[in-house]
């Protein structure tokens, strides 16, 4: 089974190369690499061309955005599964695509997720929070909860039915990609119970607070888009959940003792 990873960029000389090189580390070896870049001004496509033989597409040109990207990119994948990479994240070991390939192939499932570990931006090795998707049903939509992202891989076959990510979003289509998939047309999933991917922290998503309200506004437009009760009080209830992940003792325990780069 081949699987497609999209990593799409901007400028991210900083922080590509740990992307990449999680990707060629995996020992899973049916795996398609392929790259999106915005038409980067700094070292990013110099990074890009030292693994050019190693990554199977790599697109540089200007576009509308981080989901237009990742339009591109699902277009191009070939995989029986598709799943993203991000350019600041890396996969925790060198399992990780094992693990969701031995998920996809061993039950009747559509899609699978698992947790993700956020660090310190500057300081990989620092944890900021750990994100369990444990806890996630389709009725937690309506309070803004949401599987991990980072760690969503779907068969490829799906996006050509339902469609990719909406350009009518600035922050939130991959929420409402998760809405449409899962509730409105009830993907089976499966979950990883560990953490698949570390991400730094910063994102656009997380790093100022009008950042914070219009993704809870567009969180409510996506819910009511496909027919779930919501308004932005019951979306900002999924604080109360982030702030017990940061305060839980039992995370920080699993990282320490599970991940070596932690502990």
């Amino acid at each position: 089974m081949k699987i497609s990873i999209i990593t799409v960029t901007y400028n991210s000389e900083k922080t590509l190369r740990d992307t990449i090189l999680s990707v060629f580390n995996q020992t899973y070896d049916d795996i398609e690499y392929i790259i999106i870049d915005g038409a980067s001004t700094d070292s990013t496509l110099s990074i890009i061309a030292e693994y050019g033989n190693r990554i199977s597409r790599v697109v540089s040109e200007p576009d509308g955005g981080i989901y237009d990207a990742m339009n591109k990119g699902i277009s191009l994948a070939t995989g029986d599964v598709v799943g993203f990479l991000n350019s600041d994240d890396f996969f925790i070991n060198e399992s990780v695509v094992d693990q969701i390939a031995r998920h996809f192939l061993s039950s009747a499932i559509d899609g699978v997720y698992g947790d993700v570990i956020f660090v310190n931006a500057e300081k990989k090795d620092k944890l900021v929070r750990y994100y369990s998707s444990r806890i996630f049903r389709p009725s937690l939509f309506r309070f803004g909860l949401m599987p991990a992202h980072p760690t969503f891989y779907v068969r490829r076959h799906y996006y050509e039915q339902l469609g990719g990510y909406s350009l009518n979003y600035e922050i939130a289509s991959d929420f409402d990609l998760l809405v449409r998939f899962l509730y409105r047309y009830k993907l089976r999933t499966g979950y990883i119970s560990s953490p698949l991917v570390v991400m730094r922290t910063g994102g656009v998503s997380t790093e100022s607070w009008s950042a914070r309200i219009l993704i809870n506004k567009e969180d409510v437009l996506a819910c009511r888009r496909y027919g779930i009760y919501t308004n932005t009080l019951m979306i900002m209830l999924k604080y109360g959940w982030k702030i017990g992940e940061l305060l839980h003792g039992k995370f920080l325990h699993i990282v320490k003792n599970k991940i070596g780069i932690f502990s």
